[in-house]
């Protein structure tokens, strides 16, 4: 005989939410800090964003990886280029303007390494359909 056990509520760190909605925790208002949030809350969240959040997710700060994506660079590349910190939208702006030589230097590496693994994957695409064609 199995009992029916009542359905428990997902919840997650705010860490985590915020890690999932793209902002940084440290910019969130103090009640979602301190709280936790369910799978529900954070769907209601991604769907219909507060006034917060969506000003958060325009202005920021933003975290390392939103600043990282902005700028074009790894995350590993803005600790090179001195970035450890959270920037606004407005410093990220700045600095693709001022485009100072580290971050030249971190698109191009960044570049490469997508290339590679461009490369990489048409490679193992191209065995596979050989393989494929040999097993026929």
């Amino acid at each position: 005989m199995t009992s029916l056990k009542p359905k428990t509520t997902q919840t997650m760190k705010p860490a985590t939410a915020a890690k999932k909605l793209g902002i940084y925790l440290n910019a969130a208002p103090a009640e979602f800090q301190e709280g936790v949030v369910s799978r529900e809350e954070l769907n209601a969240l991604q769907a219909e964003p507060p006034a917060w959040l969506a000003d958060l997710r325009r202005n920021g700060p933003h975290p390392r990886p939103v600043v990282a994506a902005k700028l074009g660079v790894s995350v590993s590349g803005l600790a090179r280029g001195g970035v450890t910190e959270a920037l606004t939208t407005a410093q990220i702006d700045a600095l693709k303007e001022e485009n100072p030589s580290w971050l030249e230097r971190e698109r191009a590496l960044q570049a490469e390494v997508r290339k590679e693994a461009v490369r990489i994957k048409e490679k193992q695409e191209k065995q596979a359909a050989e393989q494929a064609a040999k097993g026929r």
